[in-house]
This record gives C-alpha cells, sequence and structure tokens, in this order.
C-alpha cells in the first residue's frame, strides 16, 4: 500500500518549509564555510598545482558541492526516533497503518528534496559566479547526479536510523551519535576529498558506506570514474543498510520496554 508514503514525502518537504528563517541562516553558514574552504584549496593549489587529480576548478567544485550536500544528506542532528523510543512514544508509531522504517525515509526524502532548494543550489550558483567550476561535459550525468544524490539520502538514512534503533537497547544513542559526528564527515569525504587520502585508508573506506554519502555523488558530478560502478556501490549500500534496519527494528519492537509507566 503507497499511499500514505507520498503524503509523507510532502509533509516532510513542508515541515522544512515553514522554517524559513532557520533555512536562510543554514545557507548563509553554508556559503560563508565554503568561501573560506575554496579560499584555502585555492591557496594551496596555487602552490601545489594539481594534487591527486584535483585542479582548482575541480577543487572548488567539490567544496560548494560538499557544502550544498551537507543540508540534504544530513550527517548530523537526526535524533526524533531515538527520543521516541526513550520516552515510549515509538509504540503509538508501530500501532499506526504503515511501515514505521518506510514512513520515515519517506519523510527524510521530503525533508532532502527542500534542502536541494535551499541549500545546494544557492551554494552552487555563488560558486559557479565567483570560482572557476566544473560543470558536467555529459547531460546525462546531471540525471546520473539526481540518482546518486537520492542514494546517498537514503545510505544516510540508513546509518541514522540504525544509530537510534539503538535506542532499544542503549535508550541513550547521544554518545553513539557523538561519534559518528565526529567522524561522519573526514571519512565519508566532506572535508578532504578521499584520493587526498593515503593508499591504504582509500582501500579500506572502499569497503565501508562511508563514500557513498558525500565523495560519490561529488565524484558522478564531476565525471571521476566509472559513474555506472559508483551507482552500483550506492545501491548496494542502500539495500544492505535497509535490511540491516529492519532486522534491528523488528528485534528491537520485540524487547521494547516503555520508560515511566
Amino acid at each position: 500500500m503507497l499511499a500514505p508514503y507520498p503524503q509523507l514525502l510532502r509533509a516532510g518537504y513542508r515541515r522544512h518549509a515553514g522554517y524559513r528563517q532557520a533555512s536562510l541562516a543554514g545557507l548563509c553558514a553554508n556559503v560563508v564555510f565554503g568561501l573560506l574552504r575554496a579560499a584555502v584549496l585555492t591557496a594551496v593549489l596555487a602552490e601545489r598545482g594539481t594534487v591527486a587529480g584535483y585542479d582548482l576548478a575541480a577543487a572548488v567544485t567539490y567544496v560548494w558541492l560538499g557544502q550544498g550536500l551537507l543540508g540534504i544528506v544530513l550527517l548530523w542532528g537526526d535524533t526524533e526516533l531515538s527520543r521516541r523510543i526513550r520516552t515510549g512514544d515509538v509504540v503509538v508509531d508501530l500501532g499506526r497503518p504503515w511501515d514505521l522504517q518506510l514512513a520515515l525515509l519517506a519523510t527524510d526524502l521530503g525533508r532532502a528534496a527542500h534542502a536541494l532548494l535551499i541549500r545546494l543550489l544557492p551554494p552552487m550558483a555563488i560558486g559557479a559566479l565567483f570560482f572557476p567550476f566544473r560543470w558536467p561535459e555529459r547531460p546525462e550525468t546531471i540525471l546520473l547526479f539526481a540518482v546518486s544524490l537520492t542514494l546517498a539520502v537514503v545510505v544516510s538514512f540508513g546509518v541514522r536510523f540504525l544509530m537510534n534503533a539503538a535506542a532499544f537497547w542503549l535508550l541513550d544513542v547521544r554518545g553513539l551519535i557523538g561519534v559518528w559526528g565526529a567522524v561522519g564527515g573526514v571519512l565519508s569525504g566532506l572535508v578532504l576529498p578521499l584520493s587526498w587520502f593515503p593508499a591504504w585508508a582509500q582501500a579500506l573506506l572502499s569497503w565501508t558506506p562511508f563514500p557513498a554519502l558525500f565523495q560519490t555523488p561529488i565524484d558522478v558530478f564531476t565525471e571521476r570514474g566509472d559513474a555506472a560502478a559508483l551507482l552500483a556501490t550506492q545501491v548496494l549500500w542502500a539495500g544492505l543498510l535497509f535490511l540491516v534496519g529492519r532486522v534491528v527494528l523488528v528485534r528491537g519492537a520485540r524487547r521494547l520496554v516503555v520508560q515511566g509507566g
């Protein structure tokens, strides 16, 4: 039954569209940090030239795409499910005529759609206006980027869902989410391109879902590597995380303890 999920997607969009001042503040922060990061990389590449295949245009494009993707992929700040598990309100959610995991995913995709318009497109326009920018050479790359971006949101949702669902056992997952916040940006390619990492680190990260969050969509947009292989890896991690999340949710619901009576 698909009826509730498109409505939840629209609800997720409208929910975040209502916070115009917060969206504008987030956009301003993204632009400011984007200018700072672009200035640093410009200075580095002025001295070093090309680094690991990144020239000035590619590096600047990487910065502005990363700043825009930050609000879409959403590494941090999603703790609503863990709070509802801790208070016992998740009992109501589990009793509703929907699949809780799919319902949360639909809502998250709606949030990401709003962030696409507010947090991605304006920083990209500003970056292209003030810096050299690497636009795709093939028209189909835009479609592939849209698919990769959607898969990145699904992978991110899968990770965040698992961390929140851990509250069935841990009750308080703030420490777990804090660790994720500390390492997620670095290991996913948000802070620095993963191709700048040592070869052994790149090989190790290739066996994790981290690159699928930021580095893969950026690589697809800048046409670095085989797009089909990159998307296939994202599909693999999205499906695997969703299945693991389903198992965790089922087992967690079986041992659910409502705190406070």
